[in-house]
């Protein structure tokens, strides 16, 4: 899914210094940490879904994340509707892909071996604020 690639690409500016620096080279605003609704200021949002996008798409593939300009710009335009109010919680998680059974089934981080689950517990605590 490509969503689930956007997003972990922006998880990992949280956690790379180098891709974040790149990062905030090529969008020429902000601190190249977009990792979540509250790390992505308005000016990086409006790169991102602005003409950079293709350019930070090509990026993203450059470095193991393979997502469209449109998908970029897709999860960039659901943070900000999320964070304003104009999203639910649940619309939120659909569009990353958790579903209600995703978070039920999640167990504590150290029982959790599945990286695809980890992503899945890691984004719903990070976007949803869900502690599964």
């Amino acid at each position: 899914m490509a969503t689930a690639s956007v997003l972990h690409f922006m998880q990992k500016t949280a956690e790379d210094e180098a891709l974040r620096q790149q990062l905030e080279a090529l969008l020429g605003v902000g601190d190249g940490n977009i990792s979540s609704e509250a790390d992505l200021d308005p000016e990086e949002a409006a790169a991102l879904k602005g003409e950079r996008a293709p350019v930070v798409a090509e990026f993203a593939t450059q470095n193991g994340y393979s997502f469209s300009a449109e998908e970029l710009v897709t999860v960039v335009e659901a943070f900000a509707k999320h964070q304003a109010g104009e999203m639910s919680d649940a619309e939120f998680a659909n569009l990353i892909g958790l579903s209600s059974s995703d978070t039920e089934t999640v167990n504590e981080v150290s029982e959790v071996t599945n990286p695809l689950k980890r992503l899945t517990r890691y984004l719903s605590k990070t976007y949803l604020g869900i502690d599964v």
